[in-house]
């Protein structure tokens, strides 16, 4: 649970530029596509396609974005993107596991490859890192929201796993397959959230120095600039010394 919450701290430390916004808005509207392709267009009818929507509008992603995406996927020339995951190891032994949506899987796989061994890292088969972590639903409120205890609360009557509180925020957990579920009432509950999404959790963490995060930083911006990839998780920990350095 640290690494994946430090991590998104960082990138938040780190400040996103306009370049990356943009970026970023990018790959929430090829989810949006690809799920609206897959199912009904209508996001009330489509789980897959109500959870990237949600997701893309707590991104603050403009209405017509969103409905551009959408409407793209019914176009006849709407591209066919296969869904990938990667998995290696990153500088200190960081398990990484990187999401794709590509239109072409001998480029998407040659460029991930390249970018492992030019950060010092390892690419590896299909499973050798998936076994350290497990799929969750995730929710993320902010800290004023409610306290600790009201959002358990929520969280619990929600049918959710597990809460972590901090003064940064609350990171709500629970089965994958319930996250539209249990958004849902958290949202009847609690507001929008900051935040709804599956992601990665990692089972065991691999504790890094300065020196390992700064290597770790530079892989995974490398991989996140890429426009064929939608997500990049590892199981890195730090100390709050080493965080504070960064």
């Amino acid at each position: 649970m640290a690494g994946h919450s430090k991590w998104a701290n960082i990138q938040h430390r780190k400040g996103r530029q306009d370049a990356a916004r943009s970026k970023l808005f990018s790959k929430l509207a090829k989810e949006i596509t690809v799920a609206a392709k897959m199912g009904d267009p209508d996001p009330d009818k489509n789980p897959r396609l109500r959870l990237a929507v949600k997701e893309a509008k707590s991104q603050s992603v403009p209405k017509d974005v969103i409905d551009r995406a959408i409407k793209k996927s019914q176009g006849g020339d709407a591209e066919n993107y296969d869904e990938i995951r990667y998995e290696g190891y990153g500088p200190g032994g960081v398990a990484v596991i990187v999401e794709a949506m590509t239109d072409n899987r001998n480029r998407t796989a040659s460029t991930v490859r390249s970018t492992f061994s030019k950060n010092g890292g390892n690419l590896g088969e299909t499973g050798s890192v998936g076994f350290m972590f497990e799929r969750k639903g995730q929710v993320v409120y902010p800290a004023d929201v409610g306290d600790a205890d009201t959002v358990m609360m929520a969280a619990i009557e929600a049918g959710a796993e597990d809460v972590e509180s901090s003064e940064e925020g609350h990171v709500i957990l629970c089965a994958d397959t319930d996250l539209n579920d249990v958004s849902t009432a958290l949202e009847a509950e609690l507001g929008e959230s900051d935040s709804t999404k599956l992601v990665w959790q990692p089972t065991t963490t691999t504790e890094l120095d300065l020196e390992g995060m700064e290597k770790l930083m530079k892989l995974v911006d490398a991989l996140e600039d890429d426009d064929d990839i939608q997500s990049v998780t590892t199981n890195f920990e730090a100390s709050d010394e080493v965080m504070a350095q960064l």
